[in-house]
């Protein structure tokens, strides 16, 4: 039995991440980069598809976790009947090899410890050959070497493709265990202090933290999502992945896997208010120029998502030697949404920069002649059909949150010309378009005999998206359009008062994939704030306390939320869900509309 997703926590270097579990077995690891094959795949597989268990050998004992202070240091404390020690699990931020360190100290009596190493390189599949070398064991496979320090009064001892430690620690004593990756064409990297790499990360993590400027009600949960927001950003780029993990499921059991190690557009703007309204300017900064390095080219080959540096080519392979987490097969890498065509994506880049240019962040001088272009080839194209924000893997139709954000496009667009028209640009054509859209959008996107907007032109069915149309400034929250959507979406997407994105009772549905899914958490948090918006105070309020309950233990959300299970679902923690919560957070501090 795996695990539940929301029995997992993070640590990370800034450029990937590992998910330790309650059981004190870290079953996830991609190295070097989030991109990377995994050395440890249990997530997705069984314990011989790699992983790494430090934990008491009795089995009576009980663990209790968490992140020490605003960090990303995570503190889990066994108590077993002879004793109590706590585990400190980190990554330092790497200089140029990435580390895994785990700190066992004593803390009451003396309890008997036992760490299992298997390391299974390309997503369990591989086996390396292990061998003692200079006081450490070294495994090699290919192009991957891995040196793990083990204390020096463990037993150290190689069992059943395992590396194993075993050894008592005492109130008082400390024990460290320290895992290094390398190319293994290169010599053995520079091995760090343990110690005092602990006391680093931590000086490092609490300055940053430091500098959120948040001080409203939630605080901690702010700055927990801010915290794995930082962790998701691949430091050389400033790129963030969506997730650090690949195919957890929509649905237990399902085929609804997919790979989030990749950054999207469509959280561009969403990203860059967070990072600027908590005060983080510098990041905010990062992941505009990741933004504009890979954006650049021909407006027609703008993607919807891009690698770690913005590579462009993601291809979509399935891992059949892996049995999925809960049995959700296939097992995904790659992506091959990102060959979609969604206009979506052409509103969320303008209104980014948008943003940065509220904010005073400097640009290249060259990123309004990218936007330019986008616009100009936005205005030829904007009335094709596309596949929408969802990714949706079936007939291209027109998405009323596609138009939508096209007139965000055009706004924007318009919006910087008029603030500078030194700027350059067709300023009357591009109002023109800006105004088309608009009236088109509100003809054949909205219902009027429901009261509506819906999920794409002549449909019955609503989208969970059109929530963002006052939040972007296409309509007024106090709009009766807006006001009927709202309610719309709360009424025919809702269940059990959280919100899925689109409706896939019964059958096939629009994304031409079988099953359903659980309700997705951002899209909550956009009701929140439209219901914020609409002057509905109170009742956006209790909403957000009711998702705040959803993060687990060390207060980390995946992307989905199943009420009927009690159960998080899908890829974990998850960007989106973390900036709703953000956005919403600042949305609502000091709020003052009708209750």
């Amino acid at each position: 039995m795996h695990p539940r997703i929301e029995d997992y926590a993070l640590i990370g270097d800034l450029q990937t991440a590992a998910l330790v579990g309650r059981d004190g077995s870290i079953d996830w690891l991609c190295l070097p980069r989030f991109d990377s094959g995994a050395c440890f795949a249990a997530l997705l597989g069984g314990k011989d598809n790699g992983h790494w268990g430090l934990a008491p050998t009795s089995p009576d004992a009980r663990a209790e976790r968490s992140y020490r202070g605003d960090s990303l240091v995570l503190d889990t404390v066994w108590h077993t009947p002879d004793g109590a020690v706590r585990v400190t699990d980190f990554m330092p931020h790497r200089d140029r090899a990435p580390d895994v360190v785990r700190i066992v100290e004593g803390l009451r009596g003396s309890v008997a410890m036992r760490g299992v190493l298997r390391l299974r390189f390309d997503y369990g599949w591989v086996i390396p050959w292990v061998r003692a070398a200079e006081g450490s064991r070294v495994a090699i496979a290919g192009p991957d070497s891995v040196w793990l320090r083990t204390p020096e009064r463990s037993r150290t001892y190689g069992k059943d493709f395992s590396t194993r430690s075993d050894f008592t620690v005492a109130a008082g004593e400390r024990a460290a265990f320290v895992l290094t990756w390398h190319p293994s064409e290169e010599p053995r990297p520079f091995q760090i202090d343990p110690f005092e790499a602990l006391e680093t990360t931590l000086e490092d993590w609490y300055a940053w933290s430091a500098r959120c400027r948040y001080n409203g009600p939630h605080r901690g949960a702010v700055i927990r999502s801010l915290i794995t927001l930082k962790a998701l950003t691949y430091g050389p780029t400033g790129g963030i992945v969506a997730a650090p993990t690949t195919s957890l499921p929509e649905a237990l059991g399902g085929v609804r896997n997919w790979d989030y190690r990749y950054c999207w557009l469509r959280d561009a703007s969403l990203t860059l208010n967070s990072l600027i309204s908590a005060g983080y300017l510098d990041e905010a900064g990062s992941w505009r120029e990741w933004l504009l390095r890979a954006v650049a080219g021909a407006p027609e080959d703008l993607q919807i998502m891009y690698g770690l540096a913005g590579e462009r080519r993601l291809p979509e392979a399935e891992l059949p030697w892996l049995t999925g987490y809960a049995g959700s097969v296939p097992v995904r890498t790659g992506n091959a949404a990102v060959q979609q065509r969604q206009l979506d994506v052409y509103g969320e880049v303008l209104d980014c920069f948008h943003i940065g240019r509220q904010a005073g962040i400097e640009s290249e001088a060259h990123a309004w002649s990218i936007q330019r272009a986008l616009v100009d080839y936005l205005e030829s194209t904007w009335r094709d059909p596309d596949e929408g924000l969802w990714e949706i893997r079936g007939p291209r139709r027109h998405f009323v949150h596609s138009k939508v954000m096209a007139w965000v496009a055009a706004d924007r667009a318009v919006r910087a010309l008029e603030a500078d028209p030194k700027l350059g640009g067709d300023l009357d054509r591009w109002r023109a378009m800006r105004d088309d859209v608009h009236r088109e959008v509100c003809e054949r996107g909205y219902d009027a005999e429901r009261g509506t907007f819906t999920q794409y032109y002549g449909s019955a069915a609503l989208d969970a998206a059109t929530l963002l149309i006052p939040r972007v400034g296409f309509l007024p929250g106090d709009d009766p359009r807006v006001v009927g959507t709202v309610d719309a979406v709360r009424r025919e997407l809702s269940r059990d008062g959280l919100v899925r994105r689109y409706s896939t009772d019964g059958g096939t549905n629009i994304d031409g994939l079988p099953g359903g899914e659980g309700t997705f958490l951002v899209c909550s948090f956009w009701l929140a704030d439209a219901l914020a918006l609409t002057g509905r105070g109170a009742e956006a309020r209790a909403l957000f306390e009711r998702l705040l309950a959803l993060c687990n233990d060390v207060g980390l959300l995946s992307e989905e939320y199943d009420p009927v299970s009690g159960r998080q679902l899908g890829n974990f923690p998850q960007a989106f869900s973390h900036l709703g919560l953000v956005g919403t957070a600042f949305g609502l501090h000091g709020y003052a509309g009708a209750d």
